[in-house]
């Protein structure tokens, strides 16, 4: 009979044969040290060692008093930054970044380039700014005036003295700093702000007039700082966000309705029609850009959803609303006299227009989860 071990394995002699020799050498004292294979091999490379090396001095400011500072086009590139304990500073971030933290600062002037977060302000106190942001937050913060695109339902928290107005800013990168932080100049909400600590009797916020303007609570950088390259502009013309009523009460019981659809002209369109119909006296509500899917062209569009399915596949819609008496009309002769070659939809009558808007713009808010 047969022993399991009876023969004698060949893999270890075979092992043994495939063994390279090694070399060695004498250390200082004299014995042998082995060398491996004797080859020369570069050390290991890993990804943390070819990042970068980052300064956290560049994306901070801390401290500051009586000075105008900040970071131009390009120094941030969609970074996080910090800013906490300056005292009457201009400052001005002309970058999109990450997110943005605001600390214990008082007495200053802030102009934010798009954030693709969130921008919290904390512990501030007679703040006039600026900002374009996904999340706008301020908790134990007095006295703000707030000039804002916001892509959410801003948040206020122990904080009394807010006041907010409509995003109005333009430097040459800023279209651009809005693509790269994932924000769109139609989906502003700066009137729709939610209170977490209510007193009642007292309002904890309330909206700038509506004639305000950015100019007079933050004024253009100093000719004589590192800004004055940055050709910026606060006039309400040259905005890249267009300027809304929001949350005010309207001037006329007539709204319309005005649709987009996806492609290569639709921003283009959307301005220029603001151009026209702003010309003729109405005033701009509210706008929004939003994908649709078909079931929800059947709800909200109605009648007209079976022309429009082909269309709403094509990518997201950007709707518009004018108010003002005789606002239907003015902007149906609009879309035969300028958009003629191009898809849209306006609200057919003003017996049904108010119909359109709200059903747009609640199936809008609750896609983005206002």
């Amino acid at each position: 009979m047969g022993c399991f071990f009876s023969k004698k394995s060949k893999r270890k002699s075979v092992e043994k044969e495939n063994l390279t020799p090694t070399t060695t050498s004498p250390d200082s004292a004299g014995n042998s040290v082995p060398l491996g294979n004797n080859t020369d091999e570069a050390p290991k490379q890993y990804s943390w060692d070819k990042r970068e090396k980052v300064d956290p001095k560049d994306y901070t400011l801390t401290g500051l008093k009586d000075v105008t500072v900040g970071r131009l086009p390009g120094t941030l590139n969609g970074k996080p930054f910090v800013i906490q304990d300056c005292v009457n500073c201009n400052i001005f971030v002309l970058d999109h970044s990450a997110t943005i933290s605001i600390d214990d600062c008082v007495n200053c002037r802030i102009v934010f380039g798009p954030v693709k977060g969130s921008v919290f302000f904390r512990d501030c106190k007679d703040i006039k700014c600026v900002v374009a942001c996904q999340q706008f937050r301020a908790r134990d913060c007095k006295k703000m005036d707030v000039f804002l695109c916001c892509a959410t339902q801003p948040i206020i928290e122990s904080s009394t003295g807010m006041k907010f107005g409509c995003f109005q800013y333009y430097y040459p990168e800023l279209a651009f700093h809005f693509k790269d932080a994932g924000l769109s100049i139609f989906n502003n909400n700066w009137s729709n702000i939610h209170d977490f600590t209510p007193v009642s009797g007292e309002n904890n916020w309330s909206l700038l007039p509506e004639d305000a303007k950015v100019a007079d609570f933050v004024p253009a950088p100093d000719p004589e700082s590192d800004f004055k390259s940055v050709r910026i502009s606060t006039e309400t013309d040259r905005s890249i966000v267009p300027l809304t009523k929001g949350g005010r009460r309207k001037d006329s019981e007539e709204s319309c309705l005005f649709v987009f659809f996806a492609g290569d002209y639709t921003t283009a369109n959307a301005r220029k029609l603001i151009d026209e119909a702003t010309s003729k006296g109405f005033v701009l509500v509210q706008t929004k850009e939003v994908s649709m899917k078909p079931e929800d062209a059947r709800r909200v569009f109605q009648n007209s959803a079976d022309d429009l399915v082909e269309w709403i596949n094509k990518g997201p819609v950007t709707a518009l609303e004018l108010n003002g008496d005789g606002a239907v009309e003015a902007c149906k002769t609009i879309a035969s006299e300028v958009f003629s070659g191009t898809k849209i939809f306006v609200s057919d009558n003003k017996n049904t227009s108010t119909r359109d808007v709200d059903s747009f713009f609640n199936f809008a808010d609750m896609q983005m989860g206002l």
